[in-house]
């Protein structure tokens, strides 16, 4: 396992994510080809997982929409700490600090996102992510409104 290695993976994930939210063409086929063929996510609405196919190209594509309508200026990577798992599989939980327009006013959010890497053929893909309620913190901080029923 090369930690610099997983750091640079981290590196040019942010670089893509950064593109986008400044306005370049999103690059929907290298954001996919940082995750393995199938991929499982755990957050506070449950456990799922799907294929990395075109229905995750969408997914991919809606949710950097969603970002530049909310704010979104930038997500930056301040912290990874990686935990080898064996010779094959690693976790990085990686810390972002994210920064929104809100009127004017930049509102910055820390986070992180565990992240299971697999590394096939000396590539690493994330073939799974725990994350925390990023909904909830986003209409803490009034960047969505809360639905009312």
């Amino acid at each position: 396992m090369n930690k610099s290695k997983i750091k640079a993976f981290f590196a040019e994930y942010e670089r893509r994510f950064n593109d986008s939210l400044a306005g370049k063409p999103l690059d929907v086929n290298a954001m996919t080809a940082d995750f393995a063929e199938y991929i499982v996510g755990s957050g506070p609405t449950g456990v799922m997982g799907g294929k990395n196919d075109e229905t995750y190209r969408q997914m991919i594509r809606g949710n950097e929409d969603r970002y530049r309508k909310i704010g979104a200026k930038y997500m930056k990577v301040t912290n990874i700490e990686v935990t080898e798992l064996d010779d094959l599989h690693a976790a990085a939980k990686v810390y972002w600090d994210s920064g929104y327009n809100k009127n004017g006013e930049l509102i910055t959010i820390g986070f992180y996102v565990i992240y299971i890497l697999t590394f096939v053929n000396n590539d690493i893909k994330i073939f799974a992510f725990i994350s925390g309620d990023e909904e909830k913190v986003l209409k803490e901080h009034g960047l969505v409104v809360e639905e009312k029923s």
